[in-house]
């Protein structure tokens, strides 16, 4: 792994320090990405909600408030369509939250993987219509290239409003009423407020803008409603869709997690219970991300996602932990069948695919509900993009992820004649394509990627180098200001140069480590290393150490902790 380190000059960080008031290594870190301003190195410290753009700004949104508005007024029959991942979940959720606020009794429909495939399909309009044709149809985390299913649904006179932040393959749509940032003003400066925002985002923009429109009515129930406290749901969505944590993300996000710790859900509470998620120490994009995200992702992958749905929707405290421990079932079942994929997956990189910059797998005994688990898995290990696809009927169906510096929407662009659809963002998409054309697609992946990105080495950011002595609770109650690190705000991963360890690492359940450090004055610091048994670090000599610094909770006691993400030899000075 090659470690990249890019010194900032001394001049700016003692200056950016001064004026913000904070350390070097914080002012470091601050000028590093791109923060060298202080008003917004403060602003970037202390996210605020005041500071999120008026919502009637953003394209479309005035339109649709006024829609939700009108069907209020009326007491029109809605129906909610939202995809069956974290952030489609998360958004039905609120927003059937919110409707129902207001009197109405939306229906909410969820795609069921196989039986309808993704987003708005003929089959999923359908079972939503089974009962009776609504006023209006709102489409969530799908919809941006859904042409015939609109237009299906107007032939019926059913109107429709489609809130989505994929990428369009198919311009404008006259049929359906559009909020896509990635539409409507990309152009546009001012956007970049809400650009990055995924579906759950769009939707507090909107209930927002719905709000003030009522408020405005002096519609009495529009001043009862006080959104932040649905900022738990956008929270979610958000850290598990992988949109950067950045702008109006991160204010969403950072206090959607302190809402989070504190949520009166009792189908939240009965999730984080089952995965072990305990909010009194703590609660971190991590915890959404492999605990609470998977979870709520499992009966989307094996099952119905309505019953997530259901679970954030719900009262009942009875009802709520019996679901949450069906997810929790469904997850450790998906953890099986993914654990087999993956498996299977890496052999196939390593024995065929080694020396292709972009990796396309398939395997028509591979579930297609838990592919892009793999995907993710398996592009972090190998560092580069892959695209991992199972059988669906005559379909080879999947995922892909990516690495920072490919972008996936414009990769899958240059191989658009190989596939019968796709979409996505950035760092992750869908694919759908013949079986007997993978082959061809495989190839062409490549050679795509390959054209995006020289080399595939992996790269170690380092943040900061830092001694020994730095490291202590004073920095760590600095580092809190940058949280929440995710992507777009990665966590600083720092360098400690010539440290010695004096005893051998202890392994222990056979893949990890443990070690022990001391600084100049004998205080000792603690570290880990997760599944790197296989390459301890040696004792009695000079090391360069990479890590991540932690909080450890252990018996009701916070400590300090290295968790190592790379270690080398030192050089010989």
């Amino acid at each position: 792994m090659r470690w990249i380190y890019q010194s900032q000059p001394a001049d700016e960080v003692e200056a950016l320090s001064k004026r913000v008031g904070v350390s070097r290594v914080l002012a470091e870190l601050l000028l590093r990405a791109g923060r060298s301003d202080p008003a917004t190195a403060g602003e970037f410290l202390q996210p605020s909600l005041a500071r999120l753009d008026d919502p009637l700004r953003l394209p479309n949104l005035p339109a649709a408030a006024g829609r939700l508005r009108r069907a209020i007024a009326a007491r029109e029959q809605i129906v909610v369509l939202g995809d069956y991942d974290v952030d489609g979940v998360t958004s039905t959720a609120l927003l059937v939250s919110v409707l129902r606020r207001f009197g109405l009794n939306p229906r909410f429909v969820v795609p069921r993987r196989a039986a309808d495939g993704y987003g708005l399909s003929r089959s999923a309009i359908d079972r939503a219509l089974e009962v009776g044709r609504p006023d209006l149809f709102v489409a969530l985390d799908c919809g941006t290239n859904s042409r015939e299913e609109t237009a299906y649904l107007r032939a019926q006179g059913v109107e429709v409003v489609v809130i989505d932040h994929h990428r369009s393959t198919v311009g404008e749509n006259a049929d359906c009423l559009l909020i896509n940032p990635h539409v409507h003003g990309l152009t546009d400066a001012a956007g970049e407020a809400w650009r990055h925002l995924c579906t759950v985002g769009l939707v507090f923009k909107l209930c927002h803008g719905l709000l003030k429109l009522l408020r405005g009515d002096n519609h009495p129930v529009a001043f009862r409603i006080r959104l932040r406290d649905h900022l738990d749901l956008v929270a979610l969505g958000t850290i598990a869709d992988l949109v950067p944590l950045q702008g109006e993300n991160r204010i969403l996000a950072c206090h959607g997690l302190r809402i989070l710790r504190e949520t009166q859900r009792p189908g939240l509470r009965a999730l984080m219970d089952v995965a072990g998620v305990r909010p009194e120490q703590d609660l971190v994009p991590t915890d959404v991300s492999f605990r609470l995200g998977p979870r709520i992702n499992a009966s989307g992958r094996l099952a119905d996602a309505a019953l997530s749905v259901e679970l954030l929707l719900s009262d009942d405290p009875a009802f709520c932990a019996e679901t949450a421990r069906q997810l929790d079932a469904f997850n450790r079942e998906r953890q099986d069948i993914e654990r087999r994929i993956t498996e299977e997956a890496e052999t196939a990189i390593e024995e065929r695919y080694a020396s292709h910059a972009g990796v396309v797998l398939f395997a028509e005994n591979w579930h297609p509900g838990v592919v892009g688990v793999v995907a993710g898995r398996v592009t972090r290990k190998y560092h580069r993009p892959c695209v991992v696809l199972g059988k669906e009927g005559e379909l080879a169906k999947g995922s892909g992820r990516s690495i920072e510096g490919v972008n996936l929407v414009e990769v899958l662009g240059a191989c658009a004649s190989d596939l019968t659809s796709w979409g996505g963002h950035p760092m992750a998409v869908g694919v759908a394509l013949a079986k007997e054309r993978v082959e061809a697609f495989r190839a062409r992946f490549a050679d795509a990627v390959r054209a995006q990105v020289s080399a595939a080495e992996p790269r170690l950011e380092l943040a900061a180098w830092l001694s020994l002595e730095q490291v202590h609770e004073r920095l760590m109650d600095e580092l809190e200001s940058l949280h929440p690190f995710g992507q777009g705000n990665p966590e600083p991963v720092f360098g400690l140069r010539g440290v010695v360890l004096r005893q051998v690492p202890e392994v222990f359940k056979e893949q990890h480590l443990r070690f022990r450090l001391e600084d100049s004055r004998g205080r000792p610091l603690h570290g880990v290393a997760w599944k790197m048994a296989d390459r301890l670090p040696p004792a009695g000599q000079p090391l360069d150490l990479a890590v991540e610094l932690k909080w450890n909770y252990f018996n009701h006691r916070r400590l300090l902790q290295l968790v190592l993400a790379d270690w080398r030899v030192a050089a010989a000075e």
